[in-house]
């Protein structure tokens, strides 16, 4: 799958058949003067059943579609990219633009002509609606995802991705979150719109492209609740949204500002891999973590915890130093981020913006989120002791 970290879909897998392919043919021998022709018995043919369970393929385009017949994908409004089922079936691939909906695992959400960019203002509702009862959840991948920056103090004033209709609360978004991905359950049997705003008269272009894959209830690898970015490998990369390595400019201001979004409050979830009992935090780098305290002329850089952290910060449970000492408190913010281990179960990580980037300390204008590696850790015998 082209997604930015592993994970098993477990979508909900239909079983169709092509029908009705059996052919019975009788060969009856012709008489020749009321003989039967010497050698011309009677012959029987039979093809079988071909059967195609509409299972993930990979069309020739690198997209992920659903194997379908032919039938099956021009009634879907699909297209073919390839062949599967042993060349019987068609790697069909849906794609939805502005005004359309889809309740087919798999759809890809685009701008009109995408890749082309949008320069223009206006409003993009795509929805999306179950499978079928069994569907509980949806993960949405980021594939593109380029509007507008946030203003100074960051509010998506300019553009804004709102998605809405789901169990839970999404922020609204803005700015470039290619690569991010978001799980958010169905409420009931509810559809889910994703909503892209976009104001008119800015020198730049848009463009974005969403894959929806749908998740069956049963499915083990379905986010718990709460759990708004969900990982399952081992290691891995987590940034918050519109996370960037320097401040951000608006282009209906052409003022620098925050990249960081105002009112977040969402989890990030590691799901706990077999024979692991704790997880480690760290920077990307030395300056990927720039959450509050900005200003380095005035505060150098450092972490800060606690009460020190009331406006936007992150929360890891119980967090310990590498050299087994605690942390002072489970909450984190400044300009700096110090390697942590966690040893609570779930493997979960909060985030949390408030209303705005300034505070009567100073401006948090400089902020640029966090980019931050995880990676777990082996039990081993002493973690018990650690534990307690």
């Amino acid at each position: 799958m082209n997604t930015v970290d592993e994970y098993s879909s477990c979508t909900m897998i239909i079983e169709n058949t092509i029908r009705h392919i059996l052919i019975l043919i009788f060969l009856f021998g012709s008489k020749n003067n009321g003989q039967n022709t010497e050698g011309r018995k009677s012959k029987w043919f039979g093809i079988g059943i071909v059967r195609i369970a509409n299972n993930i393929c990979t069309g020739l385009n690198g997209l992920d579609g659903t194997c379908y017949t032919r039938f099956q994908c021009q009634k879907a409004d699909g297209f073919s990219s390839g062949r599967c089922a042993q060349n019987v079936g068609y790697c069909c691939i849906i794609q939805r633009t502005c005004g359309q909906e889809s309740s087919l695992n798999n759809t890809y959400f685009s701008n009109m002509n995408f890749p082309t960019s949008v320069t223009s203002g206006g409003r993009c509702t795509m929805t999306i609606k179950k499978c079928n009862s069994d569907i509980c959840q949806v993960r949405i991948d980021f594939l593109s995802s380029n509007l507008a920056q946030p203003n100074a103090i960051g509010v998506c004033n300019s553009d804004s991705l709102i998605i809405s209709g789901g169990a839970g609360p999404v922020p609204i978004l803005c700015g470039d979150n290619t690569g991010q991905h978001i799980y958010l359950d169905f409420n009931g049997n509810s559809s889910i719109d994703i909503i892209t705003s976009t104001l008119d008269g800015l020198n730049i272009g848009r463009n974005w492209n969403y894959k929806v894959t749908q998740i069956a209830c049963s499915c083990p690898t379905r986010a718990p609740t709460g759990c708004l970015m969900y990982y399952t490998a081992l290691s891995g990369t987590i940034k918050s949204f519109n996370y960037g390595a320097s401040r951000a400019t608006n282009p209906a201001t052409n003022l620098l500002g925050t990249r960081e979004l105002v009112n977040e409050n969402y989890g990030v979830c590691v799901s706990m891999a077999p024979g692991y009992c704790s997880i480690e935090w760290s920077s990307c780098t030395d300056s990927s973590f720039i959450v509050s305290d900005n200003d380095a002329a005035i505060n150098p850089p450092r972490p800060l915890f606690g009460e020190d952290c009331d406006a936007d910060f992150v929360v890891i449970p119980n967090p310990y130093f590498p050299n087994g000492t605690a942390a002072p408190s489970d909450r984190i913010c400044g300009n700096r981020f110090p390697t942590v281990i966690s040893y609570s179960k779930p493997f979960v990580l909060t985030v949390v913006t408030n209303g705005n980037e300034t505070s009567i300390l100073g401006p948090d204008v400089g902020n640029i989120g966090f980019c931050l590696n995880y990676r777990q850790r082996l039990c081993t015998a002493d973690t018990a002791s650690v534990i307690g």
